[in-house]
């Protein structure tokens, strides 16, 4: 009997290994934020910026069970994000505005939290400050590794599970009792 686990271990390994689907692009929901030039004063905006569309949006985003519903809930607050950017700007002394949109856009390679995505399109909240020409911020709305359990905001809860792993250890421990 142990012997048939273990060539069911190692056949869902080769399947999940061999079989299974690349990082697919459409599983995430990225956000983009473009400072107007590289100045060190637009540059640390930009940051301000991140700093409050994170504030905002955690809280919005924390019930998102999926990326459809995370891009629901981006979009239902597209104008909320804009005026959240712009009052942020304004309290900077920035006279320039933002514009947010939920569009597809190009990335390249980037690993956030030990997660790598690869280069390729990506459905993306992008936020461009004033002309949005300056270096850039970015990082992954859904799942949420900046927003929920992600970067600089303390609560780092993020845990990946493998459903195939869950089921192989419940039949494991049924059938070794």
């Amino acid at each position: 009997m142990k012997a048939f686990a273990v060539v069911v271990i190692i056949v869902a390994f080769l399947v999940v290994v061999f079989c299974a689907p690349a990082t697919s692009n459409e599983q995430f929901l990225r956000v983009h934020i473009r400072a107007d030039n590289n100045d060190d004063a637009h540059q640390q905006v930009k940051y301000a910026v991140k700093n409050a569309v994170v504030n905002y949006l955690a809280p919005h985003l924390s019930n998102a069970t999926t990326k459809q519903k995370a891009m629901q809930i981006v979009k239902d607050q597209l104008k909320n994000i804009q005026q959240v950017c712009n009052q942020t700007l304004q309290d900077n002394g920035f006279s320039y505005q933002a514009t947010v949109k939920l569009c597809q856009e190009s990335f390249p390679d980037r690993t956030y939290n030990g997660v790598t995505l690869p280069q390729g399109v990506y459905d993306a909240l992008i936020i461009e400050l004033g002309s949005g020409q300056g270096n850039n911020w970015w990082c992954v709305v859904y799942p949420p590794l900046c927003f929920v359990g992600g970067e600089n905001n303390g609560t780092n809860t993020i845990v990946f599970r493998s459903k195939l792993m869950e089921i192989i250890n419940q039949w494991m421990s049924q059938h070794n009792q």
